[in-house]
């Protein structure tokens, strides 16, 4: 059976409070053992560092879709100051799986971005699991001109199962709002910079990641489609989506090998969940550092730069399958 979870922070837990049950034990003991259990907790440590170094394809996936990873909302709150949630898409509806607004960021007003999942079973039903309605990609559209209208950079944070692939969807346009989004970004007329912090999958991410720089998470994934959706259309069971995530190279090592992503942002030990003001402190550290050179470059040689890191990525794969 496939594993759906990843359960070794909770097998290091539970044989943690063990070894500090022990200790209590020996205390009450004739003979000292504190130098052992100290030498025994210390080298389990130097094991989950090394686990968390040595991650499979398929353990990055189930750690990106960890309930309790830290999503957009949770980075908006811990990033920008005087924020303001901007709503609907003057067409049909407001798409709760996609957040958007205007923010500061080290004094600087900026238009920020992404994927919106939920915390618990109401809010992933309200937000569809953060699988994005058309007029969410729409809403997304808007905020981008009215960005560009007002000289303002943008930031995008990726996480994201893909578009919702309902009938509704569909016959509202979701194939065009999503191009819409990607020939919007190709060309609009203030940096752009788009982090993937968890699950990116298939069109539905892409959608938020074409810019002038883009990271990634070092246990998030980005993909055309989902390890068990290719493992389905490949060997006719999901099963085999264990095999397939390795395949695929959609984690971010792989892809900074292959120049998709342009830097990782390291979690800490036990993942993004475990420890949210260190990975929010870094990712702070990155958007300074990118935001300062971004801006202090000519809007056109931007432009240029964004065209030809996009055909780049082109031109890889291209000499790829030859």
């Amino acid at each position: 059976m496939i594993r759906r979870q990843f359960d070794f922070e909770q097998k290091y837990r539970d044989f943690m409070s063990k070894l500090d049950q022990l200790k209590d034990q020996a205390e009450g003991m004739d003979f000292d053992l504190q130098k052992e259990l100290v030498d025994l907790e210390a080298r389990m440590s130097g094991i989950r560092a090394a686990k968390y170094q040595n991650l499979s394809a398929w353990e990055r996936v189930l750690l990106s879709r960890h309930t309790d990873r830290p999503g957009a909302v949770d980075y908006i709150e811990y990033l920008f100051d005087s924020w303001m949630e901007l709503h609907g898409d003057r067409q049909f509806g407001d798409d709760q799986a996609i957040i958007g607004g205007i923010g500061f960021f080290a004094g600087n007003p900026v238009t920020v971005i992404g994927h919106r999942k939920g915390r618990n079973t109401r809010d992933n039903v309200r937000c569809n699991f953060g699988m994005p309605q058309p007029e969410g990609y729409r809403k997304a559209h808007r905020l981008l001109k009215q960005a560009e209208k007002f000289g303002r950079p943008v930031i995008t944070f990726i996480d994201t199962p893909g578009a919702y692939p309902g009938i509704g969807a569909e016959e509202r346009g979701q194939a065009w709002s999503i191009s819409e989004m990607l020939m919007t970004l190709s060309s609009l007329r203030v940096p752009v910079l788009a982090i993937v912090t968890g699950e990116g999958g298939s069109g539905g991410a892409l959608a938020l990641a074409v810019g002038d720089r883009l990271f990634m998470l070092s246990n998030a994934v980005f993909s055309v489609a989902s390890p068990e959706a290719c493992a389905s259309i490949l060997w006719k069971t999901p099963e085999k989506a264990e095999e397939m995530a390795s395949a695929l190279k959609i984690s971010a090592g792989d892809l900074m090998e292959l120049g998709i992503i342009d830097g990782i942002i390291e979690e800490p030990v036990g993942g993004a969940n475990q420890d949210f003001e260190t990975i929010a402190g870094r990712i702070k550290e990155a958007l300074h550092k990118e935001l300062d050179i971004l801006m202090n470059q000519d809007i056109n040689d931007l432009l240029a730069q964004r065209y030809q890191r996009i055909r780049n990525i082109g031109k890889h794969f291209i000499n790829e399958i030859e």
